[in-house]
């Protein structure tokens, strides 16, 4: 009697144990299925709790079309800055040079006296030829060497006799009137030769221009 008590007792602590362990695996499954659930956001669930799946590919689509739009605007925000720095770099680099022109141009300016010097100096021939020789040639290679370095930075002096009278490159001071109709409309005399950087003026030359009444 004793025997079959016991028995009864065993057999109803393991129908408890694994009802327990029946009811913690069942939890865990439905736990599972929630975070399933959620993960997979887009899928939409009719009453039998089945997947609808043109709703579902309708959401998708809509996804796609909006990651496609984002993806776009990057793509353009990234093109513009792209063009918007190449833009201010070829900004820079045209200051730079137009800084560097200008600081070109302010130096041979304040070179205009020296030079005017020389070329006044060497015009008067008759004084110049009394010179020393040795430094008369010294002096001619020193101002050769300047008109050089000047040329190689794109500088260039014009304005000589004989020239025809341009009104871009040649400021008129006086017209003369002369015989020779070949000199009519030319320069007959340079007071001040002219100077230009690049194809720029930077200074006219001034001169006598030359006028013949029958011409």
């Amino acid at each position: 009697m004793k025997n079959e008590e016991e028995i009864e007792t065993i057999n109803n602590e393991e129908i408890s144990a694994i009802s327990h362990e029946t009811s913690t695996e069942n939890s865990d499954d439905v736990s599972q299925g929630a975070k399933s659930d959620e993960d997979i956001s887009f899928e939409e669930v009719n009453e039998e709790g089945e997947v609808d799946v043109k709703t579902t590919i309708k959401k998708l689509r809509e996804k796609i079309k909006k990651l496609e739009s984002e993806k776009q605007e990057y793509l353009d925000l990234s093109q513009r800055t792209r063009a918007d720095y190449a833009n201010f770099k070829k900004e820079v680099e045209s200051n730079r040079a137009m800084d560097r022109k200008f600081a070109t141009k302010r130096f041979i300016e304040e070179l205009f006296p020296v030079l005017d010097g020389y070329d006044m100096a060497k015009g008067n021939v008759e004084s110049w030829e009394k010179v020393d020789s040795n430094w008369r040639v010294g002096i001619e290679y020193i101002f050769g060497q300047l008109r050089s370095v000047l040329e190689k930075e794109g500088v260039e002096q014009f304005g000589k006799i004989g020239d025809e009278f341009n009104p871009a490159l040649h400021e008129s001071m006086e017209m003369v009137n002369v015989t020779n109709e070949d000199e009519n409309g030319k320069l007959v005399k340079v007071l001040q030769s002219g100077y230009r950087m690049n194809d720029t003026v930077i200074r006219p030359a001034r001169v006598h221009v030359g006028h013949n009444e029958t011409a």
